[in-house]
């Protein structure tokens, strides 16, 4: 155990972190550990979690509103995380960690790996840790394949089994319209799936490179031609509903339509902010449920300081 690191006695600090979406989510055959090998291009979108953390005598979190799907015991991702991040310091501190949801739960917009990311983030400031950029994501990369990005934000190339990321030039300055669903789609169920419907997936998916140009160039209508998941037709299987919504979606003309992560939220791309409100006000009076997120935002961010 390293020596006590001095530390800034009590006090509050909030980090914000974004969902993501996968503009493109190539899938490799499982390796022997049972990850899939990625190759994505992850962007982050205005949609998020506030992480609240005051010190305490002994690990809590908790919901500022009560929220189906996210367990509030030794399992949560966010306690995970700060346990992480006192075992690599080698120091015995605790904190409470307050969640305020603003992103999908088991939407396949990764709420969980950005509450894990502005967990680090939090106890870093909190107790002055000073830790390196490169630990962070190190600590991050232990506990799910999207917590690292959720640290970068932006646009940024995934690969190994997503938790190598690295910042990818993108000129885009986008409005996603999310769709929302009722009912959450299992991220391990869907992977499974995929795994039963794609028996000659490759041990390592391509990079693709014609998307990480079209981004760096700006071109949206090429960035929506080049949307990709290979995870969508294991979640067409698991849930048959969402065919129809995505089928509604596509007869409003949008610039590209997307299942986010492993889904279920779907996404419509517009390149203008009175597109993306014009074409969340007919499915709202459809009946679905939708918001607005611009794309790309930053990373997950301190917001207050107490």
């Amino acid at each position: 155990m390293s020596a006590p690191i001095h530390h800034v006695p009590a006090h509050r600090v909030t980090v914000r972190a974004p969902a993501k979406i996968n503009l493109h989510l190539g899938v490799g055959s499982p390796r022997p550990d049972g990850l899939h090998p990625l190759a994505t291009v992850y962007q982050a979108v205005g949609l998020y979690d506030d992480v609240t953390v005051t010190e305490a005598d002994d690990w809590a979190v908790g919901l500022t509103e009560p929220v189906d799907g996210v367990p509030l015991d030794a399992s949560n991702i966010a306690l995970r995380a700060g346990r992480a991040l006192v075992e690599h310091h080698g120091i015995d501190l605790a904190a409470r960690i307050t969640i305020a949801k603003g992103i999908p739960v088991m939407g396949g917009m990764a709420g969980g790996s950005a509450d894990a990311a502005a967990t680090l983030l939090a106890l870093d400031r909190l107790w002055d840790l000073q830790t390196s950029d490169d630990d962070l994501l190190r600590i991050a990369g232990t506990l799910g394949s999207d917590v690292p990005f959720a640290l970068v934000g932006g646009t940024a190339l995934g690969t190994g089994h997503g938790q190598l990321v690295a910042p990818v030039p993108d000129s885009t300055s986008v409005w996603w319209v999310v769709v929302l669903s009722d009912d959450g789609l299992s991220t391990p169920a869907v992977y499974r799936h995929f795994d039963e419907l794609s028996p000659g997936a490759p041990a390592d998916p391509p990079v693709p490179t014609a998307l990480l140009d079209a981004l760096a160039r700006g071109d949206v209508e090429e960035v929506g031609d080049l949307l990709v998941n290979d995870l969508w037709p294991a979640a067409r299987d698991l849930r048959p509903d969402l065919v129809d919504v995505e089928d509604e979606l596509r007869l409003l003309l949008p610039g590209g339509v997307l299942l986010s992560g492993s889904g279920p939220t779907l996404l419509m791309l517009h390149d203008t902010v009175d597109d993306a409100r014009a074409a969340a006000a007919r499915l709202a009076e459809a009946g679905h449920r939708c918001v607005l997120a611009p794309g790309p935002v930053a990373g997950a961010h301190v917001v207050t300081y107490a």
